[in-house]
């Protein structure tokens, strides 16, 4: 009988460790979409200044916290990559286009991830309560709960 609980709890102990492991892989997956889908709507948000502009004068935020005031000489041409070191020319509407339909095939990658996300984390619960009734089970015994390890 304590050889069935051990192995019991050993199992149950792995399947919650794969659900961590699943979760926190799911997780980083589901930041990196969240963080593409703030870029492509920046994205957006700084096209539409460009293109609204009416002398051509936008800012230009190029890191650690410096922006430049800068004159974009064709507003309306822009530089898009389109994945795998790809890049082509495109139209500014064009390119907010392709940005936003990105940012929608995003938003639907991460409600699936979300969705995943909370069916794992159900069936990691449910693994949680059944130790937790075995622990629980073997101390009504009297007995020590078996080692793991």
């Amino acid at each position: 009988m304590v050889n069935e609980v051990e192995r019991e709890i050993q199992v149950l102990q792995h399947y919650l460790n794969e659900y961590g492991q699943q979760l926190e892989v799911l997780s980083q997956q589901l930041q990196m979409i969240e963080h593409g889908r703030a870029e492509a709507s920046a994205a957006v948000e700084a096209l539409t200044g460009i293109d609204t502009a009416e002398d051509g004068t936008v800012l230009l935020p190029v890191g650690g916290g410096v922006t430049l005031r800068v004159r974009v000489l064709d507003p309306d041409r822009v530089l898009l990559s389109i994945g795998s070191g790809v890049v082509v020319e495109r139209q500014n509407a064009e390119a907010r286009s392709f940005l936003e339909d990105r940012m929608l095939e995003m938003e639907a990658s991460a409600k699936r991830l979300t969705e995943t996300l909370g069916k794992i984390q159900g069936q990691a619960n449910e693994v949680a309560q059944r130790l937790d009734q075995i622990y629980r089970s073997v101390q009504q015994q009297g007995q020590a709960p078996p080692a793991t390890g």
